[in-house]
C-alpha cells in the first residue's frame, strides 16, 4: 500500500531523531500492539500510572490542531479529559496494521466510539498513529496523533 509505505518512510525518518536513547538489550515481551492496547485499556479503567509508564518521556501528542510536547505536558493537561472520556464511552477498533524497524514500531488505527460524554452524544470515526521505540523497559510510545470525526448518527 503506496500511503503506508510513506508512512512507515516518515514515522522511521521521525524516530531517528530517540534512536541515541534506545537500549541495546531485549525488551520486555509485549508487542508493539499489546503496548498500543495497554494504554488505551489504562486510559479506560482510568489507570493514569500505568498510562503514563506506557509512554516515553518525552513524548509528543497531536490532538484537534494541538502539541503536548512530554508526558508531564499530557500528565497536568489532557490525561484526565482522556480517562474521563475512555471510561464513559465505548472504543472499537475497526482496522489495525502495525509494523517495525529494528528499534522503531508504529501502530495505525482505525476505530469508531460510541456513548455519551458530558451528557452529549458521541458517535465518531478516529484514526490514530503511534511511534514506538524499544526501551530496556519495554515498547514505549513517543508520539501520538490522535484524529476523529463525527459520523451522523444511524436511522
Amino acid at each position: 500500500m503506496r500511503i503506508f509505505g510513506s508512512t512507515t518512510a516518515a514515522l522511521l525518518w521521525a524516530a531517528a531523531i530517540h534512536l541515541p536513547t534506545l537500549a541495546a538489550q531485549a525488551p520486555s515481551s509485549a508487542t508493539p500492539q499489546e503496548t498500543v492496547h495497554a494504554f488505551h485499556a489504562a486510559l479506560a479503567a482510568g489507570d493514569s500510572a500505568t498510562a503514563l509508564a506506557l509512554l516515553a518521556p518525552d513524548v509528543v501528542i497531536f490532538e484537534s490542531g494541538g502539541v503536548e510536547a512530554s508526558r508531564d505536558e499530557y500528565r497536568s493537561h489532557h490525561l484526565p479529559a482522556d480517562m474521563e472520556f475512555a471510561q464513559a464511552v465505548t472504543r472499537e477498533v475497526t482496522s489495525q496494521q502495525s509494523g517495525s524497524g529494528g528499534e522503531v514500531a508504529w501502530v495505525l488505527t482505525e476505530s469508531r466510539t460510541v456513548g455519551t460524554f458530558r451528557e452529549r452524544p458521541v458517535h465518531s470515526r478516529g484514526v490514530e498513529t503511534m511511534l514506538l521505540l524499544r526501551t530496556i523497559e519495554g515498547w514505549r510510545i513517543a508520539h501520538i496523533h490522535w484524529s476523529s470525526r463525527r459520523v451522523p448518527s444511524d436511522p
